[in-house]
């Protein structure tokens, strides 16, 4: 694409072009920049490669992170059988509804935050910090008694067995009982990377998952002086190591650590401001939930195939994410570069990070895909279970891994709408190609056309490489660059 060969540069006060030093060394220097923090760095007016790296890497390393973590879950919840596992992969279905108004909470923040910085506006950037924490807080009370109360309820809705409900209960209770967690977690590390810290919520995120990796076994097996709480317990190593991850987000932007610094008068009620991040979260949530939505209608079609197809299917859509994650890293940087660029009256250079991080994101997304489909029996096979689940999980992890080159893009440019506070676009994006075309496709496939769960899967590769298509030919026009937030 051309955009893809524009300077990367930027304009000096001498008028004069100054392009990033190439060479390893400098390559290199901006890489452990970019794990300590990048410093006092400009995004607005940094080198546009610099500025990519700056932003991408540590955000890469956090999903890196988090895709470790969903692939150790299910490792161990996997080895009490093919209930659990369909326990869990059935819980975090309803779970989406918190990270339905998580994501999207935090794609209105992000681009608030972003581009209040790139005007060069830190107080209003922490007006918006602090505003995202009341409405977080507000929305995680009502939510967590309603699921504490109606857990058995809602799994059985959700097509779940007798012995899976009995199994995940305890799970469903605890993950969406402390669903506050969940809340400031995205909302406070959303406020890091729209602020140009993605640094630091790396670091937080490791935290978390590095405390769930550890204290998992210890819980569900009963390890040392622990109890053993079966699948119970890898909800209550989440909840504790996304828990203290919270208390260090809220300590680092009260003492000031980062770029912002909130302070307890920020925390009264600003109705300009908590509009504003309504009115850009509503859209990204209904952005979100059309997604999350898509993903509950799916499992509940898998679900009439048995726990084999749902213990299969979260078993190779956990490997996926493995593979994904580290994208919405560089997906991320993108919509705060963008973010930024449009504060700072840049729009071209936002342009052009976006297609800088799209290629990115393409090779490296496409080496993965293509490992996991060559590899795909091998690799579902370290998670154990029967035959039967895994040769289902090894079939939705080769089909759904064949997309990823389209998904590269797909991901990287829906994040810069958003970045660029046009959360319609992708809005309307996934209304068609997940809504309009995957749900009735799947369950045709699934069912009228006899493929079971690989009608499914099917299904689900074209919806996203759909959508990568369609987020080019968008984005291409230009419209965004228009959006005023």
């Amino acid at each position: 694409m051309d955009e893809l060969h524009e300077s990367d540069g930027h304009t000096g006060d001498d008028g004069e072009s100054q392009t990033l030093d190439d060479t390893p060394d400098s390559l290199m220097q901006t890489f452990w920049a970019a794990l300590r923090g990048g410093g006092d760095v400009d995004l607005t007016t940094a080198p546009l490669r610099t500025a990519v790296i700056l932003m991408a890497v540590p955000m890469v390393l956090e999903m890196m992170m988090e895709s470790v973590f969903a692939v150790v879950d299910i490792f161990f919840v996997s080895r009490l059988g093919a209930d659990a596992v369909a326990a869990v992969g059935i819980t975090e279905s309803v779970v989406t509804v918190v990270f339905t108004i998580a994501i999207g909470l935090s794609i209105g923040v992000t681009a608030l935050v972003a581009r209040r910085v790139g005007e060069g506006d830190l107080e209003g950037a922490a007006h918006s910090a602090a505003q995202a924490i009341v409405l977080g807080t507000l929305l995680s009370i009502p939510i967590g008694l309603f699921v504490v109360l109606q857990a058995d309820s809602l799994l059985r809705i959700m097509g779940a067995e007798s012995a899976a409900i009995a199994i995940g209960s305890g799970y469903t209770k605890v993950m969406l009982g402390f669903n506050g967690v969940i809340l400031l977690l995205f909302l406070l590390n959303a406020v890091f990377r729209g602020a140009g810290d993605a640094a630091i919520a790396m670091r937080v995120l490791w935290l978390a998952n590095g405390i769930n990796i550890i204290l998992d076994p210890c819980l569900i097996f009963g390890w040392g002086p622990f109890p053993e709480m079966g699948v119970t317990g890898a909800a209550v190593a989440t909840t504790i190591g996304r828990g203290t991850a919270v208390a260090l987000q809220l300590w680092t932007l009260f003492s000031g650590a980062g770029r912002i610094r909130i302070r307890i008068p920020h925390l009264r009620f600003e109705l300009a401001v908590m509009w504003s991040l309504i009115r850009l979260s509503a859209a990204a949530t209904f952005q979100t939930f059309v997604g999350m939505a898509s993903w509950i209608a799916l499992i509940r079609i898998l679900a009439t195939f048995g726990s084999e197809a749902v213990a299969g299917h979260t078993i190779g859509i956990r490997i996926v994410l493995f593979g994904i994650l580290p994208s919405w890293g560089l997906s991320n940087a993108a919509a705060t570069l963008l973010g930024q660029a449009l504060g700072a009256g840049l729009p071209e250079r936002a342009e052009s990070a976006a297609w800088i991080a799209a290629k990115l994101n393409l090779v490296f997304l496409g080496a993965i895909g293509t490992v996991f489909v060559v590899f795909a029996p091998w690799i579902t096979g370290a998670f154990g279970g029967d035959a039967v689940t895994q040769e289902f999980a090894t079939m939705a992890l080769r089909i759904v891994s064949a997309g990823f080159f389209f998904y590269a893009y797909g991901m990287v440019l829906t994040a810069a709408f958003n970045g660029a506070g046009d959360p319609w676009t992708p809005t309307w994006i996934n209304v068609g190609c997940f809504w309009a075309f995957e749900l009735p496709v799947a369950w045709l496939l699934a069912n009228p056309f006899r493929m079971g769960p690989t009608g499914v899967w099917l299904a689900m590769t074209i919806a996203f490489s759909a959508v990568a298509v369609v987020a080019v030919v968008i984005f291409r026009r230009g419209a965004w660059k228009l959006i005023e937030v």
